[in-house]
């Protein structure tokens, strides 16, 4: 109600009255925040050097998907007479993000950490090009990841689907890249990659890990393997496996990093779904079948089943109070 004429104000001036207020109170909460930017216990990177980018990660994962397998995201039509310039207009856009993001981890790492320099932007083209001369490599063994995924899923139709639409074949993929930075020595970048394919995938491979040809992750939502895990050839495990450490103590961050501390799965082994497998010294023999849902913290000998003992299911009726033991038939 206006004081002076007795008429009641307009709404949508009183709502600006109160937004107006609000808004005045903005520049001391940005003092505020500022003023925790200085506090040593929270971190921040508030520097003249930039960090890497999640969106070019984006951007290189998808430009690698082009490059590994061609023609099938790619942005246009490709064919034979083609190939040569869009393969070239790829390779240069590529070589321009992944040298650029690559620089940017080390130089983060050489600033954060107090490190000698490496002659950071040289770094970043020489690792650059060495990826892009390691996909060749990566795409031959990309290869026999599809042929692998295929052969033992009667539900795929054809390596195009599999490669189009399967979680288990584009989390490994961003782990191949990711594993040949890692293993160039790139800081950040590798971790920020895999990371991306576990939001979109469900599926958690830390890029260090060592991981054989033939690999397949058949769906895959849950999966996680550890960093210094060791994965031999032909190799198949199911959602909900974790392949990871002990628990381990406060300190022991500082003290085992670098340590094996992850198991060791030699080749032909299958893994059915909810497995754990954990500790370093764990090894899971080769052509051993591990059962779904078992807890593993001990070596399993080569040629081995490892299944849970037979549940005993009851099944009770809701219209009598008569309950039958599934496994013996036998009315309880």
């Amino acid at each position: 109600m206006d004081p002076k004429t007795g008429h009641e104000e307009p709404s949508c001036r009183i709502d600006m009255e109160m937004l107006s207020n609000f808004r005045k109170r903005l520049p001391e909460v940005a003092e505020h925040i500022i003023e925790s930017c200085h506090d040593g216990q929270c971190y921040t990177h508030i520097d003249y050097e930039p960090i890497p980018s999640k969106e070019s990660v984006i951007e290189i994962i998808e430009r690698m998907k082009e490059v590994l397998f061609p023609g099938y995201f790619s942005r246009g039509r490709l064919d034979p007479a083609n190939l040569k310039y869009n393969m070239g207009q790829s390779v240069s856009v590529l070589f321009d993000v992944l040298s650029e993001q690559i620089t940017r981890s080390v130089r983060h790492e050489c600033i954060r950490y107090d490190m000698p320099c490496t002659e950071c932007a040289e770094q970043g083209h020489q690792i650059a090009v060495g990826v892009l001369e390691a996909v060749p490599g990566v795409r031959k063994v990309l290869a026999t990841d599809v042929r692998a995924t295929y052969e033992g899923d009667p539900a795929s139709k054809s390596h195009d689907e599999i490669i189009f639409s399967y979680p288990g074949i584009f989390a490994t993929m961003v782990y191949r890249i990711a594993h040949v930075l890692f293993e160039a020595g790139v800081p950040l970048l590798p971790r920020i990659m895999t990371e991306y394919a576990h939001s979109q995938t469900g599926i958690d491979i830390h890029p260090g890990a060592h991981i054989g040809e033939e690999f397949v992750i058949d769906h895959g939502t849950g999966v996680v393997i550890g960093e210094t895990t060791q994965i031999g050839d032909r190799v198949r495990i199911y959602q909900g496996v974790t392949l990871g450490a002990l628990s381990l103590p406060k300190d022991a961050g500082n003290r085992l990093r670098g340590q094996k501390r992850h198991p060791t799965i030699e080749d032909d082994v299958i893994i059915y779904s909810g497995a754990t497998i954990l500790g370093g010294d764990t090894v899971i023999g080769a052509r051993s079948v591990i059962g779904g849902n078992v807890w593993i913290t001990r070596s399993v000998p080569p040629d081995t089943k490892v299944l849970l003992e037979e549940p005993r299911l009851i099944y009770k009726s809701d219209n009598d109070q008569n309950r039958v033991d599934a496994f013996s038939g036998v009315a309880k």
